[in-house]
């Protein structure tokens, strides 16, 4: 409407700054905060430096980030936006960890609520087996093997290792006969009833 003003005065820095320097507030009289962006901006940082102080707790300093990147909190490092996952509901549309970070700390997670171990008992174990496979003795130990009724940590096995223990469904009885079998101790079960079978002495 003609007339109305296009400026306004900062009730802090006592600057006359345009409409657009001022947050909308409905219940002012001319529908704007008292105080300009910027004001409410560097109040707000020093009352959280305050809160901050009060409580015992650091203070995150502003780092100025380049258009397109954002500051992990974890590694801190400024990283490209190709290097975060989505997150609809943060404000920046961003992940609040880059993708390496998140991909460790799953990690992590993964060994604590799977096995009940952290990634330094794991490399202890992986120590005490000198860097190699339980079973084959010949390759890395990288899949950590534990039993499936109770849960306790075996030891850490290579990949080929741990899936032909999973192919026995971890009986013992199945994976003494397959060694018999590869030593050339070949045997055949003589079926005796319907899904019973009587095994050579």
């Amino acid at each position: 409407m003609v007339g109305e003003p296009t400026l306004k005065r900062c009730g802090r820095c006592r600057r006359d700054l345009s409409l657009e320097s001022f947050a909308r507030d409905r219940n002012r009289r001319d529908g704007f905060q008292p105080y300009c962006r910027e004001c409410v901006a560097q109040y707000s940082a020093a009352h959280y430096r305050r809160r901050r102080a009060v409580e015992g707790k650091p203070v995150r300093e502003k780092v100025d980030v380049p258009e397109g990147h954002k500051l992990c909190r974890s590694c801190g490092q400024i990283k490209p936006h190709a290097e975060w996952h989505r997150n609809s509901s943060a404000s920046d549309g961003l992940s609040t960890r880059c993708r390496a970070c998140r991909a460790v700390q799953g990690r992590q997670g993964h060994l604590k609520r799977r096995y009940g171990i952290t990634e330094s008992e794991r490399d202890g174990l992986i120590s005490s087996q000198g860097g190699v496979c339980c079973i084959c003795l010949a390759a890395p130990a990288v899949h950590v093997d534990h039993c499936h009724e109770t849960g306790r940590v075996r030891g850490v096995l290579c990949f080929s290792c741990n899936a032909a223990l999973g192919q026995f469904k971890d009986r013992p009885e199945a994976i003494r006969r397959a060694a018999a079998y590869v030593e050339g101790i070949a045997w055949k079960p003589t079926l005796v009833a319907p899904g019973v079978y009587r095994l050579p002495s």
